[in-house]
């Protein structure tokens, strides 16, 4: 967890932390609290009604000073880079943004105001983080379980990028098992079945039905990533559902494990980056074991919150043995 959110600070703030920083410490601390209270039964039942929830007692009180804490330290530090902006040298996501905001500033309908830029930033490090961790600790439970998949991956891996240097991006076009494991993976734990609500912003009709503007409507991905149509096996893992004939890899349009449309995650691309990177050095360098013999139920996820996690284990990373060759 703490690695991932370094790659975000260093991407939105421009700056990463020492892992024992204080402040970095109490930032983990509010995005967990955050991410924990809005996942649990309270939680989600104030996202659908807000309303009514809002006079209950219960642990969903604490989600407005929480969030207020965390707003709090994102606009102090849109504040420093609002004061240190140089236009013509952006150094990170921030002084992006406020560059965009400053040129359609006399436009009505922009999207590029302050408030927005806040919430993108709080949405990805409360959606981001967990997010990435959670298919992680899926993909892992699933090579456990097979461990033929984890030889195809070590084979690709010593083949592509070999052990003299560390994975890189541009190994992911040379590595279609890798990624069409990766995607598998996404895919069979279907982090966030329900998808996020979504709200109609005008009225709209859909295959018959009306519906009016401030609807709130829930994609629901689970019917997508388990559509026999469109997977041969839907409810087991396999990493064949993103591989040709040939064994290169193939997209999938009912793959939506970022959503879809205008509104898709906006952190999909760094998601994609991060869980390649992660998997290749992890498995570069170790072969995972465990003493626990995993059964395909051990696999399914489980609904926790509005999150598949994956149940809890134990494993030990043992250190690759190389053979070189002079």
């Amino acid at each position: 967890m703490d690695a991932l959110s370094n790659i975000l600070f260093s991407i939105i703030f421009g700056n990463r932390y020492e892992y024992k920083d204080e402040r970095f410490v109490k930032f983990l601390a509010v995005v967990e609290e955050t991410f924990h209270i809005m996942s649990c039964p309270w939680g989600q039942l104030h996202a659908i009604l807000p309303g009514v929830m809002d006079y209950i007692p219960g642990p969903h009180q604490q989600i407005p000073s929480i969030s207020k804490e965390l707003i709090s330290f994102i606009r102090d530090r849109i504040k420093v880079h609002e004061k240190t902006l140089n236009p013509d040298a952006p150094r990170d996501f921030i002084d992006v943004f406020l560059i965009k905001m400053e040129k359609e500033k006399n436009d009505p309908n922009t999207d590029f105001i302050e408030m927005n830029l806040i919430m993108i930033i709080h949405n990805l490090f409360i959606a981001g983080i967990e997010a990435v961790t959670a298919t992680l600790r899926h993909g892992i439970l699933i090579i456990l379980k097979y461990p033929e998949i984890q030889d195809k991956i070590y084979q690709e891996i010593d083949q592509i990028i070999g052990h003299d240097r560390i994975p890189n991006l541009k190994d992911r076009a040379n590595m279609p098992y890798t990624e069409a494991t990766i995607n598998e993976i996404q895919r069979f734990c279907d982090l966030v079945p329900f998808n996020v609500p979504h709200q109609t912003t005008k009225n709209t009709e859909f295959r018959g039905y009306f519906l009016p503007k401030g609807t709130e409507v829930y994609p629901l991905l689970y019917t997508v990533h388990r559509d026999p149509t469109k997977f041969a096996a839907p409810f087991k893992f396999n990493p064949n559902h993103f591989l040709d004939e040939n064994g290169k890899f193939k997209k999938n349009d009912a793959f939506m494990a970022f959503s879809a449309g205008k509104r898709i995650c906006p952190g999909e691309s760094l998601g994609r980056m991060e869980l390649f990177l992660f998997f290749t050095t992890i498995l570069q360098n170790f072969k995972l074991t465990s003493e626990t013999q995993f059964t395909d139920a051990d696999l399914i996820p489980k609904l926790r919150g509005f999150l598949n996690a994956p149940i809890h284990y134990k494993l030990s990373f043992i250190q690759r043995s190389f053979k070189f060759t002079p």
